[in-house]
């Protein structure tokens, strides 16, 4: 079992030490403009295939770590999401999506840094694998539900947000939480699980900030183009 700080968690220390990276990347005017059906389908898309290019390789770096006795169970197929964002974008637009897609300059940041630390660092790889995965876990459901609405979709387009193979995902991100708590990490991996986390939050929200500035999309958080 880890060991504890006091009494709280390690799971516990990691939602309360990245709450503020979290919130400014929920709240970035992209996002705010996307949800409040500002921006057109084409950004949804632009989005999905940024996804798709970050989400490979995380997925990838899951394939090396599969089969190992601490960061293996993490691994877990239900939570893929790169075949879902193949689907989604083949739909949008044909089957030739691939060659619409341009890596943007923070996109190639995030990137860069999933495959420093991903495939070598335990801790690293889980930052990056619980800021993904329970973050689409947990508005998952009401994001789609939204785009949706927005953008005339049906089931098809918002595949990445469907987790077909997890009925209960309170009960799951209970049991995600569980196995950080169990993991044997020392206390340099407490720390560089928390600080890396922050880092995925911040890496993610340059992506975001790089969509809004290829769209058009202001500062001030309003949305207007």
């Amino acid at each position: 079992m880890t060991e504890l700080v006091g009494t709280e968690r390690l799971s516990s220390r990691l939602r309360d030490a990245t709450r503020d990276e979290h919130e400014r990347t929920e709240s970035s005017p992209f996002v705010a403009a996307l949800m409040d059906g500002k921006l057109d389908r084409d950004a949804y898309v632009a989005l999905l295939a940024q996804s798709y290019l970050f989400y490979s390789v995380l997925e990838e770096a899951g394939d090396r770590w599969r089969d190992d006795a601490i960061v293996g169970p993490f691994v877990n197929d239900a939570l893929t999401r790169r075949a879902a964002l193949a689907a989604d974008l083949a739909w949008l637009r044909g089957d030739g999506w691939r060659d619409q897609v341009a890596t943007l300059p923070a996109t190639q940041r995030y990137i860069d840094r999933l495959r420093q630390v991903c495939f070598s660092s335990r801790s690293g790889f889980v930052a990056h694998h619980y800021t993904r995965y329970l973050g689409d876990l947990s508005g998952g459901q009401i994001i789609r539900s939204k785009l949706r609405t927005i953008y005339g979709l049906t089931a098809d387009g918002v595949r990445f947000y469907v987790f077909d193979g997890i009925a209960k995902p309170k009960v799951f991100k209970d049991s995600y939480r569980a196995l950080i708590d169990a993991a044997p990490w020392d206390s340099g991996e407490q720390t560089f699980l928390i600080a890396e986390a922050n880092e995925a939050f911040r890496l993610n929200r340059g992506v975001f900030d790089d969509l809004g500035k290829a769209l058009g999309v202001g500062w001030s958080g309003s949305g207007e183009r």
